[in-house]
């Protein structure tokens, strides 16, 4: 069972995501967080265009608010997004972590320390080492933990740090990574 999909990434990621969210359907029996690395203070227009081309509902991630199967979650730029103990979001405006602001490290840490083994990491293209240690964090709790093959990344550094750590469940090209979600999204109907 999936309680949870996490998803991270920087330069490189963005229309990776679009594919990826657009080929899930409207059911997809839980939610979708997302932390996509953007200018600190820029207004963010990810919910907007995710929305164009995707069946699951698309909101920026609020404090304290509940998270809702076939939803995905923005991380708001220059917030940290975490999972909190009672399945509600958190923001926070602490220090940011690899220089980013939001750290997709600090929200897969959350997700495994919630979720455990029913969360689901994934790992896009990405210029620096945020998300690596957060996806080994995921892997630690028992969690399902996916990494693009940096072979297809805009920008290895990210997917790299990854497995420079440990060795993930599955290193993934973007096609494989939408058919993969798709699968986990049907199994979760069933």
């Amino acid at each position: 069972m999936v309680s949870a999909l996490v998803m991270g990434g920087s330069a490189g990621a963005f229309e990776i995501m679009r594919s990826l969210l657009g080929g899930l359907p409207a059911s997809t029996p839980f939610p979708i967080l997302l932390v996509l690395h953007q200018l600190p203070g820029a207004r963010s227009y990810l919910r907007e265009i995710f929305a164009t081309d995707c069946a699951l509902t698309i909101a920026e991630g609020l404090d304290k608010e509940l998270l809702l199967p076939g939803t995905v979650y923005v991380a708001p730029p220059d917030y940290h997004m975490y999972v909190e103990d009672d399945g509600t979001l958190a923001l926070s405006e602490d220090p940011p972590e690899h220089h980013c602001r939001p750290s997709i490290d600090l929200l897969f840490e959350s997700a495994a320390r919630v979720h455990g083994r029913e969360v689901v990491g994934v790992l896009l293209s990405g210029a620096n080492g945020d998300g690596a240690r957060g996806l080994q964090a995921i892997h630690l709790a028992g969690g399902r933990t996916i990494v693009q093959d940096p072979t297809s990344a805009q920008a290895p550094q990210m997917p790299g740090a990854a497995l420079a750590l440990f060795q993930p469940d599955a290193v993934l090209s973007p096609a494989r990574l939408g058919e993969f979600m798709a699968k986990l999204a049907q199994e979760g109907m069933s």
